[in-house]
């Protein structure tokens, strides 16, 4: 961690101001998106176009409303990029995505961007910075900072930006914003969320970085980098096991605490944390990820409301403190799977407890929506009338970008999600309590975490993204 963290030379000055905002544009002009009109298909470019990028890909095309014109894969022609080019012949193809900005920027409206987290930040930045429309896999960005970036980018160029917890299009979201509003849901105090799944990196014991082994044929290594730390390529962090390594990856909580507390985060106004605390970690590793931890945030009162205290329980053993009410789990049957393996919903699955002012609640993850716990306590209440969704996640994206619909996962609404949910991986990262201050925007007791809150410096030639 230390050689990282000696990497500064780019940052200087920027710990002292937590800020990016004396960084000059780039690339001249703000560019606005174009007007497309409601009876007109968007023109979609897609990068990252395996795996999850391939599910993004399909459930674009489903929505009947897109064209999809470029396909766009550091690993472009493997086996796992294979059904996208055969179901998408007439697409043009890329490895490296600048290039494809250069070759047909005019050509395409809105970009997918479904790759690794860490690698999320340059292609949504100069995406924005052309007047595209962009749809980026959860969590936004690998680092604070990077999210800072983005929620002032999309303001600056009037993009409809969208983050891909597609539980927030679904009935969980309805549900709990109709509830909140109705005061059923109300004066929380408590959140117990909890994720208990065998992870992929559950098991692994790494003294450093794996060692070089020979690049594969159909893979640009120096693209896939990105942003981040130069490092030997090895196969281990493909194909989504970049999720295990805090270079590349959120972990746990940055894979689906976005779809077990969103609807939380949004409607009772979390913000951002005062405190991170990591209660229990076991398995600490400046490489990978705990293979269990407990996280306590706690968020300040919010005008009326009083202060919340949201608990992170992940690991397989370190299971949640649940109410002798809570019954059965809440599942929601549409879970997409990774891209190895499955989650198992049977044993452990993800969900939420709820502690309101006389009621409590359970919950899954995605979008399944809340219940009260016991039943009975549920019986006299009147529940009013939840609507339905008017468009799932992808076609209230392609909506937006009409100008028809507002994207309910905006960067405006889903940054402060994602930093709160990087300033735990930072806690994790640490193995130490974090004192956060949201109105400077940094973390006041711990140096190396403060330090963390901007990331990785880019190496030369990525710098520019950072000025967009």
């Amino acid at each position: 961690m230390k050689n990282q963290l000696d990497r500064r030379t780019f940052l200087s000055g920027l710990v002292a101001t937590g800020t990016f905002a004396a960084f000059p544009t780039v690339f001249g002009a703000t560019q606005r998106p174009r007007n497309i009109s409601p009876n007109e298909k968007v023109n979609l470019a897609c990068v990252g176009i395996g795996n999850r990028g391939a599910d993004v890909v399909k459930a674009m095309a489903e929505t009947g409303q897109v064209n999809i014109v470029a396909l766009c894969d550091t690993q472009l022609g493997a086996k796992h990029t294979q059904e996208i080019l055969k179901l998408f012949p007439d697409a043009v193809h890329f490895t490296d995505f600048r290039a494809m900005f250069d070759k047909m920027g005019s050509k395409f409206d809105a970009v997918t961007v479904a790759i690794p987290d860490h690698s999320h930040f340059p292609v949504a930045m100069l995406a924005m910075s052309q007047g595209k429309h962009v749809y980026v896999e959860k969590p936004m960005a690998h680092s604070f900072r990077q999210i800072d970036l983005m929620m002032r980018s999309e303001k600056r160029h009037k993009v409809a930006c969208q983050m891909g917890n597609q539980g927030h299009s679904e009935a969980n979201y309805f549900q709990f914003r109709a509830w909140t509003e109705a005061g059923i849901i109300k004066n929380v105090s408590k959140i117990t969320a909890f994720m208990n799944s065998a992870r992929r990196w559950h098991g692994m014991v790494v003294p450093d970085f794996k060692p070089g082994q020979e690049l594969p044929d159909m893979l640009d290594w120096d693209l896939w980098t990105a942003t981040a730390n130069s490092h030997p390529f090895n196969n281990a962090y493909l194909n989504g096991e970049w999720r295990s390594w805090y270079e590349f990856g959120n972990g746990a909580l940055g894979d689906w605490g976005a779809h077990i507390f969103d609807t939380c985060h949004e409607f009772l106004h979390l913000g951002l944390p005062t405190e991170v605390d990591p209660v229990f970690i076991e398995g600490h590793s400046p490489f990978i990820f705990p293979q269990a931890s407990t996280l306590a945030f706690r968020f300040p009162k919010r005008g009326e409301m009083p202060p919340v205290e949201l608990t992170w329980y992940d690991g397989v053993k370190n299971l949640p403190p649940l109410p002798a009410t809570f019954g059965g789990a809440v599942v929601d049957p549409n879970i997409p799977p990774p891209s190895t393996g499955a989650i198992d919903t049977k044993v452990n699955p993800p969900g939420k407890v709820i502690y309101g002012e006389g009621l409590t609640f359970k919950g899954g993850s995605h979008a399944s929506t809340l219940q009260i716990i016991p039943k009975d306590a549920a019986k006299d209440l009147a529940l009013p009338i939840v609507p339905k969704s008017p468009s799932n996640h992808f076609l209230n994206f392609i909506r937006a970008c009409r100008g028809e619909e507002t994207c309910r996962s905006s960067f405006a609404v889903a940054g402060p999600l994602s930093q709160t949910m990087g300033l735990g991986v930072i806690a994790q990262r640490v193995n130490a309590k974090l004192i956060f201050d949201p109105a400077r925007r940094q973390i006041t007791n711990h140096k190396v975490a403060n330090e963390l809150l901007n990331g990785v410096p880019p190496r030369k030639g990525w710098e520019q993204y950072y000025r967009m």
